[in-house]
């Protein structure tokens, strides 16, 4: 599908389990987009539903022109789902939410509007949210300002599924885990332009929250991962190798220590608690330095084997004259 003849817009909605909430999110949907005049697509991502959410979503398909329905073999993850909508989709922008009608699709306008300003990617910002204050909002609170803190983001709401994307920011993005939260982070690593506008939020009104505690742990694991590709995504050895060089230094050190105690003072090392710290700093070391080159191997033949530039080129403007 080429881009003059492909929606301006896809919105992309994860399902899971969510058939009641189903019919009034779409109707939401069409009408907060429909009076905009632009060509759009809604692509909704069962993911691995239990109830009736598949068929469902197949009466919606043969009645609803601009609706796309993908679903997936089995339960996947939000991320899985995420990533699988951007696949299917064809917009020139992206607009995401969640599918249990907390986010209001009546904002999507809104984040379109900010997006025309010069912004690669607009997140929602639910500064009045209706969750439970200890199991959801104090959470959320102190992971929002971890991210921003690690991730160098200054975002308020990292959570709101609620956002507006140029293709070229997801385009080239693989998703894993738990990163479909972490999509501003990775886009600013790219370069991208970011900024956040306040959206409305409403208490579920069907079913039941799909997150558990076990999900916070997954997103820590994650940030750790997006800390280290801000930082080291294309020199692996400035982390592994000072870390490696530290080590041998501290290792050798200590050698030298023992060595002129054992010269010098004819002293007995070879029980000696600190012999076997200086070798083990020393094959620390090493075995750092070594991780930190393969590391480097396996991050040039990431690249050069796909094609991938280590930059991102915002524009090329040429004079009247240039070729």
């Amino acid at each position: 599908m080429t881009a003059s003849h492909g929606p301006e817009l896809s919105v992309v909605i994860p399902l899971f389990n969510e058939e009641e909430s189903l019919g009034p999110l779409v109707e939401k949907v069409l009408a907060s987009v429909r009076p905009l005049g632009r060509r759009f697509e809604l692509v909704l991502v069962d993911d691995g539903s239990s109830d009736g959410t598949a068929s469902r979503l197949e009466e919606l398909a043969s009645a609803i022109p601009e609706l796309v329905a993908v679903l997936l073999r089995r339960n996947y993850g939000q991320t899985a789902a995420m990533a699988a909508g951007f696949d299917a989709s064809h917009g020139a922008v992206i607009v995401t939410l969640d599918g249990d009608l907390q986010n209001d699709p009546a904002d999507i306008p809104l984040l379109l509007d900010r997006l025309e300003q010069g912004y690669d990617l607009v997140s929602g910002w639910r500064h009045q949210r209706q969750d439970a204050a200890l199991q959801r909002l104090l959470p959320s609170k102190i992971a929002n300002r971890l991210i921003a803190r690690v991730t160098g983001v200054r975002l308020h709401d990292y959570g709101c599924s609620l956002k507006a994307y140029r293709r070229e920011v997801v385009a080239d993005m693989n998703l894993y885990g738990e990163l479909h939260r972490f999509l501003p982070a990775l886009a600013f690593i790219e370069g991208a332009r970011i900024t956040e506008v306040k959206v409305n939020h409403h208490a579920r009104r069907f079913g039941q929250s799909k997150y558990g505690i076990d999900r916070t742990f997954r997103v820590l694991m994650d940030l750790l991962t997006v800390w280290f590709m801000k930082r080291f995504l294309t020199r692996p050895m400035h982390v592994f190798g000072f870390g490696g060089l530290a080590c041998l230094a501290i290792g050798l050190v200590l050698g030298l220590v023992l060595i002129g105690e054992k010269v010098f003072l004819n002293a007995d090392v070879g029980d000696r608690p600190l012999l076997m710290a200086a070798v083990l700093a020393i094959m620390a070391g090493i075995q750092l330095f070594c991780f930190g080159l393969l590391a480097e191997l396996q991050m040039r033949t990431y690249h050069e084997s796909q094609g991938r530039p280590i930059y991102r080129v915002r524009a090329t403007l040429r004079g009247s004259l240039a070729g």
